[in-house]
């Protein structure tokens, strides 16, 4: 038999992403560092960077003469042009001014992005009055405004509606302002004082640093308060940029303070649901702008920037000033002058080669080069059996969501196969499973049920996503049902019935968090789910979603709540408008399909996520990665116990650890993979720091 190997990260790509939950960033073992009157500095060597890109990535800057400043680890590694000069930020303004939307919603003055503008602003769209004609003021929400597709004009003025609110992207000034103005009215006050009493003076910017103009486009005060513009009107210099970018970076804290919500920055960096993809006007200067747009962030969440990390957001104004974040690396970069880059198209064409040297020249990717989430202080690794003592069965099948039931039995269902030997007589989109033993020597045999079973290959088949036993009920998520439905058996899966309702916004594969025998040894009297922020099982997102339920509940729709985010002292938010979800988990267009159990002996959640990606045409049955992720909550803080982008076999397609096959210290689970097409189990020891 081949000696245990100890298997690493195979390669060390770039595609990573923020922590919803904590404050540290991959490739960093240090503790926060916070800039005082000034910043410490530091060699670009000792912040594991190459000079000679880092320099590169500065004389490309200033073909527009200008200021810059780079940050990692809290510290200066390099600096160029006057740092207290300030510069007109043009729409680099929008990402600064949406922080006070943030205010507006930790404070409880603004119930929800998804909040008709109309109900915080009575006069909101008019003039024109032809808007009002159209109709479409009432659809208008906040987010539509935040994410460039309420559908008005360019300009920053009064501006004509151009289309229905959700159905297109157009950049926009007299969006945001309008945004900039229901902020204004919840609080009552200039919101440059807002923010300088919030959020500038606390972080160290003073008022000869940053400066924001008077409304250059509608009259200049709004029931008798100065009238700000998000479009445009601040004036800074790099240096209060940096400070800006670095209260982002460490998710909206500034040492022992939470400035804003740490799931507002989640929100402002990602595509928001349902505007991936959408018409956008003006696509010659805009490009696909719909994929890689947050709440007045840009971002490479679409991997358009193909050497830059994919959790990489930034602002970006007239003149190409720049506040760029990139959490994965514990990056923050600023930059002011005049335009840069000849290119200006493709889109990001003129502040790619900027970004990416900057991004390039970080050789010190910390333990797990590539993984959204920074190394677990608990997991150090990871050890695999080696691949000839892997068990296969019931070749052809798929899938393979499993739950440990009140009977001893773990109970499973398969995809697109014939499930165990001896086979049924016709393939199945849809077919069950129970599995007695352990994992050396168990035994599968298939369960026919007529309610249950179902037909159709791929996306045209209902298949499981997850699987759960409570007091000797089988619950199932069942997916590609447009979008996901709940069944349930009485009878360890021989009849199910069915809900009358779906999830149909989001939740495309949701699975169940398990814990022991019958869900015993759970955290509390709820269940949790899981699941892509998607419609669709087959499209990878930027983010994972979270609800619960009451455990006697689980078929009640109106009995679901969703993650929000967390609040400043790190207790969990929950709301009844699954609108309102925010992400639990964030890997910018490589969230996919996985499993997520508990294990007692580690006091731990273990969440196995495979990567979309392979080179193989079959996908990652055959050949990809995956990652394991561990936390002391449901919700967080994760941290990465393993990652690979290229396993030494195919992961498969959902991969989890079942709760039987855990030993009582924690230390040796079983991984049940769906690689090769089958029934796959392969043996992990857990090794602690």
């Amino acid at each position: 038999m081949a000696k245990s190997l100890r298997y690493k990260v195979a390669c060390a790509g770039t595609v990573l992403c923020i922590s919803v939950c904590g404050s540290v960033s991959q490739g960093r073992d240090r503790a926060d560092l916070w800039p005082a009157e000034t910043w410490t500095t530091a060699a670009p060597a000792e912040m594991g960077m190459d000079e000679s890109l880092l320099a590169r990535a500065k004389d490309y800057a200033l073909a527009g003469d200008g200021s810059g400043l780079i940050v990692r680890h809290g510290r200066v590694v390099m600096r160029w042009g006057d740092q207290k000069q300030t510069y007109d930020l043009k729409s680099s303004t929008k990402a600064i001014g949406v922080t006070a939307l943030g205010l507006a919603l930790g404070d409880g003055k603004i119930a929800g992005l998804h909040e008709p503008v109309a109900r915080y602003h009575p006069e909101f769209g008019v003039p024109p009055e032809t808007n009002r004609d159209k109709g479409w003021l009432e659809k208008i929400t906040l987010l539509h405004l935040a994410a460039q597709t309420a559908g008005f004009d360019k300009n920053g003025g009064y501006t004509e509606l151009l289309f229905e609110p959700g159905t297109k992207w157009s950049y926009s000034d007299g969006g945001p302002n309008w945004l900039a103005e229901c902020v204004t009215l919840v609080y009552g006050r200039d919101l440059q004082e807002l923010l300088f009493d919030r959020i500038f003076s606390p972080i160290g910017i003073r008022r000869d640093d940053l400066r924001w103009r008077a409304n250059s486009y509608r009259p200049r005060e709004i029931d008798g308060v100065a009238r700000r513009e998000f479009g445009s009107g601040i004036h800074a210099n790099v240096d209060a940029m940096a400070r800006i970018g670095y209260l982002y970076l460490r998710w909206g804290r500034w040492q022992d303070r939470q400035l804003i919500p740490s799931w507002f920055v989640d929100a402002a960096r990602t595509v928001p649901h349902g505007v991936k993809r959408l018409p956008v006007l003006k696509e010659q200067e805009y490009g696909n702008a719909s994929d890689h747009y947050g709440p007045l962030w840009w971002n490479n969440a679409d991997g358009t920037m193909k050497n830059v990390p994919r959790d990489a957001y930034w602002s970006w104004g007239l003149y190409d000033s720049l506040i760029v974040v990139i959490p994965s690396l514990d990056v923050v970069v600023a930059r002011a002058g005049k335009s840069i880059g000849r290119e200006r198209t493709p889109h990001y064409a003129p502040i790619e080669p900027f970004i990416e040297l900057v991004a390039v020249s970080v050789k010190d990717r910390g333990r797990w080069p590539g993984a959204p989430y920074p190394g677990s202080e608990v997991i150090r690794d990871i050890e695999w059996a080696p691949a000839d003592t892997i068990l296969r069965a019931a070749d052809g099948s798929d899938n393979w969501p499993i739950t440990w039931a009140d009977d001893d039995h773990l109970y499973t269902a398969y995809g697109d196969g014939w499930g165990f030997e001896p086979k049924v007589d016709r393939k199945l989109s849809l077919g069950f499973a129970r599995v007695s033993g352990g994992p050396q020597d168990f035994k599968g045999v298939n369960v026919r049920s007529e309610t249950g079973e179902r037909r159709g290959d791929g996306r045209s088949g209902p298949k499981a996503s997850g699987m759960l036993c409570i007091d000797g009920t089988l619950y199932m998520f069942v997916r590609n049902v447009g979008n996901s439905q709940v069944a349930w058996s009485s009878d360890h899966g021989r009849t199910w019935q069915w809900c009358d309702w779906k999830f149909e916004t989001g939740f495309g594969a949701p699975t169940f968090l398990n814990f022991g025998k019958d869900y015993a040894g759970a955290r509390d009297e709820y269940v949790y789910v899981y699941s892509t922020d998607s419609d669709s099982a087959y499209e990878p997102a930027d983010r994972m979603v979270m609800a619960r339920v009451p455990k006697d509940r689980i078929r009640q729709r109106q009995a679901y709540e969703f993650f929000r985010g967390l609040d400043a002292t790190g207790t969990p938010l929950w709301t009844k408008d699954i609108r309102e979800r925010g992400a639990v988990f964030v890997h910018p267009g490589r969230c996919y399909r996985g499993g997520i159990s508990y294990n007692a002996g580690l006091k731990r959640y273990l969440w196995c996520q495979v990567l979309p990606e392979s080179t193989d045409s079959r996908g990652p049955r055959y050949q990809g990665g995956f990652g394991v992720y561990e936390a002391p909550e449901p919700w967080g803080p994760w941290r990465t116990a393993y990652y690979t982008q290229a396993w030494d076999v195919g992961p498969g397609e959902t991969a989890s650890f079942p709760t039987k096959w855990i030993s009582q210290d924690g230390r040796t689970c079983h991984l049940l993979f769906s690689g090769n097409d089958a029934f796959s189990v392969r043996r992990a020891t857990l090794h602690s720091e």
